[in-house]
């Protein structure tokens, strides 16, 4: 290894892949999934260094395991079970579970197989390690640092400001950056000064992060609920059941494992509009928000609250959570348009963790099959899924138009 190690912590990923991981554990251990990577960028090209800067990194993060303080702090969140932390405190990463080659348009592949409670816990470590091993090595990396430093300190002023005095006023927002962040050190200045400005924000506060590590660290509340994965594996993984109802297949499971706790569903696996089928009274008396991540904010946000209007649920006792590409001017807009109607959160990611004179990277690890079948993602916009047979997100799109049509 060229560089120190990027990942020092099995804590170090987001919060969901816990509470994902624990539902895995007590309820699909037999379950196996393949995950890929994919750079969207179309100018980045990974060196054959920097492949294999990022193997022996894996291969280090790989040797990692939980040490005894990081289960305890695990074990006193509220949703998590004791059953669940001694599991952990056996499990390692296995690096044989990864195949990792050049065979790329972009110069690096990377393969994950094995079972969905291992391959699950590679994706954030794996893009973490990515993003840094690139950037350090593509570029003057101490030029980088400063331009993120300085634009972060430009942004947090416009916090301290607020909307009258031409900032921003969002509420309550999360620190989501981790697997797109410039480095572990950024990510870690970036947490330090948005708690040390906390107390000098107008109308803001930034509530917690979704790095389960720098939450521990840094005192601050650790956030995050489910992602595509949970949908996309528990509705179609099963290939008994018809992927159109993978919203219902996923929700009752969910609350079968947590009943009202860790709360917030995903809308868009298969499209909100297929989402809302499924989401009725029950899940969305038991479900404490939603989350949006693609297509627009604002008709999602309508839409979401004539859903509860419709079913006799007041909007203002439920939470709108936006995560799709924000930065805090959008949030302030979202949050002006939406305030006293239904409340909003904001999960806030690559423009705080990764903003400098370069353009991000935009990689991605999708769950691209499941129980030796494909598993596909339709999300509210073209462009977000990952499947490598079109004529299974043929078949789910049909199954989903047959449902809208008919049911």
């Amino acid at each position: 290894m060229k560089l120190k190690p990027i990942i020092t912590s099995l804590l170090e990923t987001d919060l969901y892949k816990f509470s994902m991981g624990q539902a895995i554990y007590h309820q699909f251990s037999d379950y196996k999934t393949t995950w890929s990577f994919k750079c969207r960028n179309k100018d980045v090209f990974f060196t054959p260094e920097m492949v294999e800067e990022i193997r022996e990194q894996i291969k280090a993060y790989c040797n990692l395991s939980f040490a005894e303080e990081e289960l305890e702090y695990l074990d006193k969140i509220r949703w998590i079970k004791g059953s669940y932390v001694d599991f952990l405190r056996l499990w390692q990463p296995r690096f044989a579970d990864f195949e990792i080659t050049t065979d790329a348009e972009c110069g690096l592949a990377i393969e994950t197989k094995g079972t969905w409670l291992n391959t699950s816990m590679y994706e954030i470590p794996t893009l973490a390690i990515v993003n840094e091993v690139y950037f350090r090595m593509a570029y003057d990396y101490d030029e980088l640092y400063e331009q993120f430093r300085r634009k972060l300190h430009e942004k947090v002023e416009k916090l301290t400001l607020g909307k009258e005095n031409g900032g921003f006023d969002i509420g309550g927002f999360s620190e989501f950056g981790i697997r797109r962040r410039l480095s572990a050190d950024s990510q870690d200045y970036l947490m330090k000064i948005l708690i040390k400005k906390n107390p000098e924000f107008k109308n803001s506060v930034c509530v917690g992060t979704s790095n389960v590590y720098l939450a521990k660290k840094h005192k601050v509340t650790p956030v995050g609920t489910m992602a595509h994965e949970w949908i996309m594996c528990v509705g179609q993984g099963d290939h008994k059941h018809n992927p159109a109802y993978s919203n219902w297949y996923a929700l009752n499971r969910w609350v079968s494992e947590y009943g009202v706790l860790n709360g917030t569903a995903l809308t868009d696996a298969i499209t909100t509009d297929c989402f809302l089928k499924d989401f009725q009274l029950t899940f969305a008396t038991l479900f404490s928000g939603v989350r949006h991540d693609s297509g627009d904010p604002y008709e999602w946000g309508d839409k979401m609250i004539a859903h509860y209007e419709s079913l006799g649920i007041d909007p203002k006792t439920k939470t709108l959570l936006f995560s799709d590409s924000l930065n805090f001017e959008k949030a302030s807009k979202l949050k002006e348009y939406f305030d006293g109607r239904i409340k909003t959160a904001f999960g806030i990611g690559t423009y705080l963790s990764n903003d400098t004179d370069v353009n991000p990277l935009n990689i991605v690890m999708k769950t691209t099959i499941c129980n030796g079948m494909d598993v596909a993602k339709i999300s509210d916009v073209a462009g977000k899924g990952m499947c490598k047979n079109p004529e299974y997100v043929e078949y789910l799109q049909r199954c989903i138009d047959w449902r809208m049509s008919n049911e």
